[in-house]
């Protein structure tokens, strides 16, 4: 183990003391076995951390109780983590593994704080040395000897970390009296020393809190003031010194300090968490008392805070919780438009048009409408041999149907926008109830195609001729499909088309979305207005029939996504209402089919009874909840290796410590986000890239309704995901706005090119980011 105070030592007489020092601590060492001792977190050749597994007694009757232990020494200037690690680090765990044995909860000392030279980043820890500990009670049928284990796995920290991680056992014999041993007790008695008393101890102090208000506001500062008097009541008259207030993890809150005003009172300062969680939060921590001079006594700190309410709400009163897109949005100015990143040029209507149409008509080439495009294919493969009069009529209608969904998507976004809120490309599929209409229409479609039933046939008349009016009527709603089905996807130019549109005025919201409901529909527009184009499709026969059969199966595939997009939105729980709701719309298909071959009051029954089927499988399996996002991570987080939950204050830590910044703003729903992640994102070689220039990975997950992301996108002129910024510590304020479909080649050139930024660390000139 490296000592490097020693390294500096020029003088015999200092080298003679550091050689005592180290016999001293191989003799003190030699009296535990082999197996309780170890060392780990090599770094240069030299372990930087030695753990030992003390115990404080010799031997131990049953029914008895000792302490169990693990000492903790570090070289100089490293250290590892108190249970809240604070802006960084992971907290240390210690796990037991004593049979015959109850061992209690671990004991923490109180700890020390560490702070970067820019004070952006603070953690607590402990360096030299420390002994984390618990009591353990002896089971009264013990005999013989104890097998005593601790597995530790921490992170030893100077300016880099190394894991940590140790596996120390010994035995403790089992005899008729409980022997205390004289070397490792008073260790014991020293660390105990330094634990904060549990609240209600017997001599500790006491502490209370008054708040300067009945609620905490989600996103906004608290105060209020903490309160110390002494065991017998009386105010508490002694001083603090240092950092006398560790702040515990709390539920609900991003951070909280204390500052003394007064003998035994403290001004409490704190920052409510923007997303409202589940419970009440508590004030947790540990507070030390005294100073150097008159000696320290620590206290835990465990008492109610007050519930977290959204901006807006009242305390007190539950709000009405109806699944509704304002839930996803912030407050915005209805007819302002979203301020513009520095560096970003704001479109103009024409060009804003014209991405509009292109974006609509390479949606066409996105996996979400492949279902629908095919199906469209196949149906005018047919109608061209068959009924050559009504391909144009068809084709229309299927325009129709895009543009009239276009424009009914319009006119929802100008209704939510003008009751105050800002929505995004792709919003209604962060409803749960809308996933599941979907899905339910596609299974619906895809049992039509496997000829469970028939649309628009009369069961008498089988064989006759399809009503004309009902088959453009289809038409129409495959247009209608294509539209739900294109918006959870992404295209290039549609996010800076439609991110312009979201943030003008009603007219342009509504020519954009027409421009992108005529470029979605131009396929078949072409096909239709193009000559000799239709002579070009191939003959019908059989294959018609396998094929229409296998579009079936596509449009299954295209549901098994959405039942993973429900996961995201509800959870397991979720997706299996939505499989059983799936299923009664199974049996509902098949009770129409059979009702198509009957006649009279039996037809009539057989319908009744699909109708009830349908309702009241809705009513029981659509009962959806949102399940509650971790604090700590997300599905979408855990699918990015290396990443983290996005957040601005955490993006601003990291630009501040000279790393560049990449931030992934996704959602499950996005088929293009999946597809750059799996293709790109997930590539060696772009991990390689993010692991040489230390790049810091968030990711903002959209799946659900977050404001802050909805308030991100505009920002930078989008409406939805995928956006993929690269933020240069030299330049935090000119990101770089990545393509909708990355290539490798893109995302490790904007990331070399944000790490070679002139930053003032680094005293570069290379230009930060593209204009």
């Amino acid at each position: 183990m490296t000592h490097r105070w020693s390294k500096r030592s020029g003088s015999r007489l200092g080298g003679l003391g550091v050689v005592g020092a180290l016999l001293l601590a191989t003799w003190a060492q030699a009296a535990l076995p082999p197996t309780a001792v170890g060392s780990t977190a090599p770094d240069e050749g030299d372990p930087r951390l030695e753990g030992a597994l003390l115990l404080d007694a010799t031997q131990v009757k049953a029914g008895g109780d000792f302490r169990v232990g693990v000492r903790l020494k570090l070289d100089p200037e490293w250290h590892v983590y108190w249970k809240n690690p604070g802006d960084s680090g992971l907290a240390t765990e210690v796990s037991w593994d004593v049979p015959g044995v109850t061992v209690g909860d671990l004991r923490w000392p109180f700890p020390s704080t560490f702070r970067t030279p820019d004070g952006f980043i603070t953690t607590h820890g402990y360096h030299d040395e420390v002994l984390l500990f618990a009591p353990a009670h002896v089971s009264k049928d013990a005999t013989g000897t104890l097998n005593v284990s601790a597995a530790v796995d921490a992170l030893a920290c100077k300016v880099h970390c190394i894991p940590a991680q140790l596996v120390l056992t010994r035995t403790l014999p089992v005899g008729p009296e409980t022997v205390t041993d004289p070397e490792f007790a008073p260790q014991f008695d020293a660390a105990q020393a330094q634990v904060p008393s549990l609240v209600g101890a017997q001599g500790a102090p006491r502490v209370a809190l008054a708040l300067d208000g009945t609620s905490l506001t989600a996103g906004k500062p608290f105060t209020g003031k903490l309160t110390v008097t002494a065991a017998d009541g009386k105010p508490y008259a002694g001083d603090v010194e240092g950092d006398f207030f560790v702040p515990g993890r709390i539920l609900g809150v991003d951070s909280v300090a204390l500052t003394k005003t007064a003998p035994g009172t403290f001004a409490l300062k704190g920052q409510a968490s923007s997303v409202v969680p589940k419970g009440e939060p508590r004030l947790t921590g540990a507070l030390r008392l005294g100073t150097k001079a008159t000696g320290f006594t620590a206290v835990d700190v465990d008492t109610a805070l007050a519930p977290v309410v959204a901006d807006g709400t009242v305390a007190g009163v539950a709000p009405l919780k109806v699944p509704s897109v304002k839930d996803a949005v912030g407050k915005v100015k209805p007819s302002a438009a979203a301020p513009v990143a520095s560096g970003e040029s704001p479109l103009g209507l024409g060009v804003a048009l014209l991405f509009a149409f292109l974006g609509g008509a390479l949606l066409n080439l996105m996996p979400c409408v492949f279902p629908v495009l095919a199906l469209k294919v196949y149906g005018f493969t047919r109608m061209v041999q068959e009924e050559k009069g009504k391909v144009a009529p068809h084709a229309a209608a299927y325009a129709g149907g895009i543009l009239a969904t276009m424009l009914l998507l319009a006119g929802a976004v100008l209704a939510v926008r003008a009751g105050g809120a800002s929505v995004g490309w792709g919003f209604q599929f962060q409803e749960p109830l809308f996933v599941a209409a979907v899905s339910a229409v596609l299974v619906a479609f895809a049992l039509n195609l496997f000829g469970v039933y028939t649309l628009g046939a009369d069961g008498t008349a089988l064989a006759g001729k399809v009503d004309q009016s009902h088959g453009l009527m289809r038409s129409a709603g495959e247009g209608v499909l294509a539209v739900v089905l294109a918006t959870p996807c992404s295209a290039p130019l549609l996010g800076t088309a439609v991110g312009f549109a979201f943030a003008a005025g009603p007219a342009t919201v509504v020519a954009v979305f027409v421009a992108l409901g005529l470029g979605l529909a131009l396929p078949f527009c072409v096909l239709v207005l193009v000559p000799g184009l239709m002579k070009r499709l191939p003959r019908p026969g059989m294959w018609m029939e396998r094929g229409k059969q296998f579009l079936g199966f596509a449009l299954l595939g295209t549901t098994v996504w959405l039942v993973w997009v429900m996961g995201g939105l509800a959870g397991v729980d979720g997706m299996a209402r939505l499989l059983a709701f799936l299923i009664a719309v199974g049996l509902v298909t098949w009770l129409y089919g059979q009702s198509q071959g009957l006649e009279g009051g039996r037809r009539g029954v057989t319908v009744a009874l699909a109708v009830l089927v349908l309702v009241g499988s809705g009513a029981v399996a659509l009962r959806f909840e949102e399940a509650q996002a971790s604090l700590e991570t997300r599905g979408a987080v855990a699918s990015h290796g290396g990443a983290q939950p996005w957040d601005e204050a955490a993006v601003t830590a990291a630009l501040a410590a000279g790393q560049p910044v990449f931030v992934d703003f996704t959602a499950d729903w996005c088929l293009t986000c999946k597809f750059n992640e799996r293709t790109v994102l997930s590539r060696d070689d772009v991990r390689q890239a993010f692991l040489k220039h230390n790049v810091a990975f968030f990711v903002a997950d959209w799946t659900r309704r977050d404001a802050r992301i909805t308030t991100k996108l505009a920002d930078h002129g989008r409406a939805g995901v995928p956006m993929y910024l690269v933020l240069s510590p030299g330049a935090p304020d000119k990101p770089e706005v990545l393509n909708e479909l990355l290539t490798a080649d893109s995302v490790i050139t904007a990331v070399q090119r944000a790490a070679e930024c002139g930053s003032p660390l680094k005293g570069g000139s290379v230009v930060c980011a593209r204009p």
